[in-house]
């Protein structure tokens, strides 16, 4: 291959690639969510505690900042094809190891590696950009995350039907059967990008740090999402225990179904890619925080369990989705314009503080909906992106 040739692929990603790394991105992905909708099930089946059966999420989680921060950052200086196929097979053996075991300590010690080696998509998404040309990235990154927010938005009702026709063992066989293929298929497809830094791995991890306090778009962003996340896992946590509850008497399928509206949401990512790409960045960005605060703003207005009430609901979750979706992909299309060599620490960095920020909605949304139902989840809820839009408004132009 020439050097010209070389050039080519990796500034014009062909847009078949690009689908397949949004398709990994979503299938990786999900395997976070997968057992959220599941724990009651999975926790009496394996003899976990009531008490105990939110380590199940804990721990994927814990295990996704883990490699947030310790593996992500290891795509400024490894080869990345290699490091996303061998982040891969971790996720692959963890997955396997819960499908199969009825033991909970190695169910959570699994479910740490699961969470571990899902870092593979955060790999992925910055060697994308890397791929794409500067004036096409906004549109391959909002393609990229397109595919990763599917993966999220549709895992949840996957997981709930997968059980619901078989059991909450299959649909753990069939993503470690899909992680498998993956890095099959990547490890065929992905060109080799080895990173010019000589940084080595101790001076690396230092250094994230210091980008950190040095690069005020990371922290504006990071604080942004982190905000908008927490809104996002507090609403998908709680509007499950309010559909199925005395109000809508929804059924289980019923819930799914409902997740499955959120999807209408993933369209902002390209859309969003676009105007960041056009120099649209700053309304965009406005826009999408309003999306959020409408889309709690408008539950908390007209609460009834009539008809009216679901359409407000569905409308909420598309808009909440959407708002999402738009500020993610304007986000990580900011800091991947600061320079190819540092990427991967900055995503790392941004990804790692608003998954924080959605932990910390999850965590509150069964006590806000224990302490005073679903007003007080919302209530919650719409302080984080009013938080966000007023720390927007001191952004300088």
């Amino acid at each position: 291959m020439t050097v010209s040739k070389k050039q080519v692929i990796e500034k014009n990603i062909p847009t078949w690639l690009t689908m397949l790394v949004a398709t990994a991105c979503g299938i990786i992905v999900a395997n976070l969510y997968y057992a959220q909708p599941l724990v009651g099930l999975i926790s009496s089946s394996i003899g976990l505690s009531a008490s105990s059966a939110g380590l199940i999420v804990t721990l994927t989680q814990i295990g996704y900042v883990f490699g947030l921060l310790f593996i992500v950052p290891l795509g400024d200086i490894v080869e990345n094809r290699r490091l996303v196929v061998v982040s891969l097979l971790l996720a692959a053996a963890a997955l396997i190891v819960t499908a199969m075991t009825k033991n909970p300590m190695l169910f959570l010690t699994a479910s740490l590696f699961i969470g571990l080696g899902s870092v593979a998509t955060q790999v992925l998404v910055p060697f994308a950009s890397y791929l794409a040309s500067e004036s096409t990235r906004g549109r391959v990154v909002g393609n990229v995350m397109s595919g990763l927010l599917l993966g999220i938005m549709l895992s949840r009702p996957l997981s709930s039907l997968v059980a619901d026709f078989f059991s909450w063992h299959a649909i753990f066989a069939l993503s470690a059967t899909a992680v498998i293929v993956l890095a099959i298929l990547l490890s065929k497809v992905l060109p080799a990008r080895k990173p010019t830094a000589s940084t080595n791995y101790v001076a690396l991890l230092g250094s994230m740090w210091q980008l950190l306090r040095t690069t005020p778009i990371l922290r504006r962003r990071a604080a942004y999402h982190a905000c908008v996340f927490a809104t996002f896992s507090l609403f998908w946590t709680t509007v499950p225990l309010l559909l199925s509850g005395p109000v809508f008497h929804f059924s289980q399928k019923a819930i799914a179904l409902y997740a499955l509206v959120g999807v209408a949401g993933a369209i902002a990512a390209p859309v969003a890619g676009r105007l960041a790409d056009r120099g649209w960045t700053r309304p965009a960005t406005g826009i999408a925080l309003g999306s959020v605060i409408v889309s709690v703003l408008l539950p908390l207005i007209i609460q009834t369990n009539s008809p009216v009430g679901v359409t407000v609901l569905v409308i909420s979750a598309i808009l909440l989705d959407a708002g999402v979706s738009a500020n993610l992909v304007l986000g990580q299309r900011a800091i991947f314009s600061l320079g190819p060599e540092i990427r991967s620490r900055l995503n790392g960095l941004f990804m790692a503080i608003f998954f924080f920020g959605g932990a910390l909605g999850s965590a509150m949304s069964g006590w806000a909906y224990a302490s005073g139902g679903w007003s007080a989840a919302l209530w919650i809820g719409i302080i984080f992106p009013i938080i966000a839009l007023l720390y927007f408004a001191t952004e300088k132009k």
